[in-house]
């Protein structure tokens, strides 16, 4: 079993920048795949970046490519997304995902954190 706990959400401007961590129980993290939704409201839940178990795979969804990073760090259990360039249609919230093994499909994972709120300003 793997717990997430997100962390790092806030309100920001147009155009600023937010990290976002996920800090992941267990011992086995660096055999996990890795990745972010998001939920806006009134909208369905959407694919935003993955990450293989080495890091040597990254995924994006379009809307967020050239702006939005993830990287992970295997020695403190911990994936981040680096957010720039943020609009305020990036207003969601955000959850951390995982799953053991390969991406293979991007829209199925094992385990989800709870949540954290971005909200974006104009």
């Amino acid at each position: 079993q793997v717990q997430l706990v997100e962390s790092g959400g806030g309100l920001v401007q147009a155009g600023g920048s937010l990290r976002l961590s996920c800090a992941a129980s267990g011992r086995t993290f660096s055999s996990y795949a890795m990745g972010w939704f998001r939920q806006a409201p009134g909208k369905e839940r959407e694919f935003v970046v993955a990450i293989s178990w080495s890091g040597a795979g990254l995924y994006s969804a379009d809307s967020v490519k050239g702006r939005f990073t993830i990287s992970r760090d295997n020695a403190k259990n911990t994936v981040y997304l680096r957010m720039n360039s943020l609009k305020p249609e990036d207003t969601a919230v955000y959850y951390c995902v995982a799953k053991k093994g390969s991406i293979a499909t991007i829209q199925e994972w094992d385990y989800w954190g709870q949540g954290t709120q971005v909200t974006v300003s104009s």
